[in-house]
């Protein structure tokens, strides 16, 4: 059974969301609310500010206490949203599926590609929709990257180079930079679920995966400075940075292609527009970025001198395609109407956590990881 068995024509699919923190509050609650044919019906949180809060931006949700309490009702909804601490994905995710009822969870998914597999198994066994919320393949720069490639603009690309880098030389505290395994925290499962995620989407699967791994800042307890080298099928190389710890910040994206080469710098602005209470679909140009960030494509000329900055290198500003959240729920919302895939599979998710399991193996053991046939 599916959500769409539960509802009637036109009627909005009830979504209960167990989790109101940075995740439930700045991304889900407002993406949901902003869908056509989704409605935010009811928000687990027993913290008397969240609950206020999620009162006053969504008139009319109910709560609940408890995931428990929430799954009592499981008859009333129709698809249910996890933006929960880490270590509840897996046994909350599986909760939902036995009630009968499709499932989106926040990345990462498990601690684990074979959790991750064994809850696709199970979902796809119940004949219901479990996806993964990776927001960053709406991001801006991706799409733009992506496009670029799919029309051949860079050539044939060798190398693609990816930070998500940050500069907070003090830790926060809290679950996501603990040090317990348990809490799936640290930057390699959080950032890099993402940076991973977007390498295999644009270049295909995994073999082999080199990783470096650190706990820089005093105090921390996980990992806050990652850099993990994959080798894809494909034949391409992806580099890819996640830190907490970067004084100065290097490119968002450097992709080099036989022909051109693309870079960009900065991150997407709507998650600084949803922080900031802005709502898809309330001001005209969600997801648009300034001409003077867009990223620049070209080649330099050949012998150029060694030491060219970024400033003086050439090539030719790419306009940067709006970026687009919605879509994500949007595909959720198609995928319970109308039986597709939904936007983003468990068995993707899973393929990313194959790279990040071999890259924190690999950061411990000095060496290079095989995934899959290469293992």
């Amino acid at each position: 059974m599916t959500g769409s068995d539960l509802t009637g024509p036109g009627t909005p699919f009830r979504v209960g969301l167990i989790g109101y923190g940075l995740a439930g509050s700045v991304f889900h609650a407002p993406l949901i609310a902003a869908t056509d044919g989704l409605a935010l019906d009811t928000v687990v949180t027993t913290d008397p500010e969240r609950r206020a809060g999620a009162a006053a931006e969504h008139p009319g949700v109910r709560f609940a206490a408890s995931p428990d309490e929430l799954l009592a009702r499981a008859d009333e909804l129709d698809l249910i949203v996890l933006a929960s601490p880490n270590r509840t994905h897996v046994p909350l995710a599986a909760a939902a599926l036995h009630a009968g009822l499709p499932v989106v969870v926040d990345k990462p998914l498990a601690a684990t590609a074979a959790e991750a597999r064994e809850l696709a198994a199970l979902a796809e066994e119940r004949g219901l929709l479990l996806s993964v919320f990776q927001n960053r393949r709406w991001d801006n720069d991706f799409l733009t990257l992506r496009a670029l490639i799919d029309d051949g603009a860079l050539g044939e690309v060798h190398r693609f180079e990816s930070r998500f880098e940050r500069w907070r030389p003090r830790p926060k505290g809290g679950w996501r930079e603990s040090g317990d395994p348990a809490e799936i925290g640290g930057l390699l499962y959080d950032l890099g679920s993402h940076v991973v995620d977007q390498a295999l989407v644009l270049f295909g699967p995994a073999v082999r995966v080199y990783a470096e791994s650190d706990v820089r800042r005093a105090g921390a307890e996980a990992d806050d400075d990652t850099f993990i080298a994959v080798t894809h099928a494909s034949g391409v190389r992806s580099h890819l940075w996640v830190s907490a710890f970067t004084a100065r910040l290097g490119p968002r994206f450097r992709a080099l292609g036989s022909t051109a080469g693309y870079v960009s710098y900065g991150l997407d602005p709507q998650e600084a527009a949803l922080r900031e209470g802005l709502r898809p679909g309330s001001a005209p140009g969600w997801g648009e970025e300034p001409e003077a960030l867009w990223g620049v494509l070209g080649a330099g000329p050949p012998d150029v001198a060694a030491g060219e900055s970024p400033a003086t290198g050439g090539g030719t500003p790419v306009r940067t395609l709006p970026g687009d959240y919605p879509a994500y729920y949007a595909g959720i919302a198609a995928a319970l109407r109308d039986g597709t895939p939904p936007p983003v599979t468990a068995h993707e998710a899973a393929a990313t956590l194959d790279v990040l399991e071999a890259a924190r193996v690999s950061a411990r053991e000095g060496r290079t990881v095989g995934i899959g046939a290469e293992a």
